[in-house]
C-alpha cells in the first residue's frame, strides 16, 4: 500500500529567468549547464530539471516568454543549496540564460497529472503505453492514461525518444505519489516529471 507519509521530501523550485532566446532542444545543454554547477543533480535519481518553456514555432532558436521560469525538482533538503545560483548565468550552447529569484512549491494533490516527457523506447505508442502500465502498475498506481505527441530531443551524442502522458482518475494518495516518484528515466533531461493538469479533455 502506498504511504504518502514515507515518500521522500520532493518539492519544486523556480528561477525567474532574462534571456532572448535559446535552442529549442535545449534538455541537454540546459541539464550539462545545472549539472556543472550541482554535481548532487546527477546523484539522485528522483531529481529532475522542467522542460524550459518557450514560444511555440518550428525554428531551432525559441523565444522565451517573460514569463518563463526555470524549475528544478528537488529533495526538501537539497533546496537551500539552489539560493546559490541566484544571479548567475548559464550558458546553453552559446545562448544565455540569467537567473533571478527562487521560489519553492509544495506538491498539491490533484486527480490530474500531466507529464510533458515520458522516456520512450522508440516510436513506437502501443509499445510506449504497454511499459507505462507496466510501470505505473509496479507503483500500486491505476489511473486512466492518455498518450500526447512523439518527438525526440538531444540526449548528447544520442536522440531520446518521448512522449507527452497524462494520468487522470488519481486519488490524492496516488497523486503525491507519482509526483514524487515520477516516471522513468531521464529526469535531469525533463521526463517523468507529473504536475497538476485541468482537464484531460485538453489532450
Amino acid at each position: 500500500m502506498i504511504d504518502v507519509l514515507e515518500q521522500p521530501s520532493m518539492l519544486d523550485v523556480s528561477f525567474a529567468i532574462r534571456g532572448g532566446q535559446v535552442a529549442r532542444d535545449n534538455a541537454f545543454c540546459l541539464s550539462a549547464a545545472l549539472r556543472a554547477r550541482l554535481p548532487w543533480l546527477a546523484e539522485d535519481f528522483l531529481s529532475g530539471i522542467h522542460p524550459l518553456k518557450v514560444v511555440a514555432g518550428s525554428d531551432p532558436l525559441a523565444i522565451l516568454s517573460t514569463r518563463t521560469r526555470l524549475w528544478l525538482r528537488v529533495r526538501r533538503q537539497r533546496a537551500s543549496q539552489l539560493e546559490s545560483l541566484c544571479g548567475s548565468e548559464l550558458d546553453l550552447g552559446g545562448q544565455v540564460i540569467r537567473l533571478g529569484d527562487l521560489n519553492a512549491r509544495e506538491f498539491v494533490p490533484h486527480g490530474t497529472l500531466y507529464a510533458y516527457r515520458v522516456a520512450a523506447d522508440s516510436d513506437n505508442e502501443v509499445a510506449f503505453m504497454t511499459q507505462v502500465t507496466q510501470l505505473l502498475q509496479s507503483e500500486g498506481i491505476s489511473g486512466q492514461t492518455i498518450c500526447g505527441r512523439h518527438h525526440q530531443i538531444s540526449a548528447g551524442e544520442a536522440r531520446q525518444h518521448v512522449f507527452s502522458l497524462m494520468v487522470h482518475g488519481l486519488d490524492a494518495e496516488r497523486s503525491q505519489h507519482l509526483q514524487h516518484h515520477g516516471l522513468g528515466p531521464h529526469r535531469l533531461l525533463g521526463c517523468g516529471l507529473f504536475v497538476p493538469h485541468k482537464s484531460a479533455s485538453a489532450v
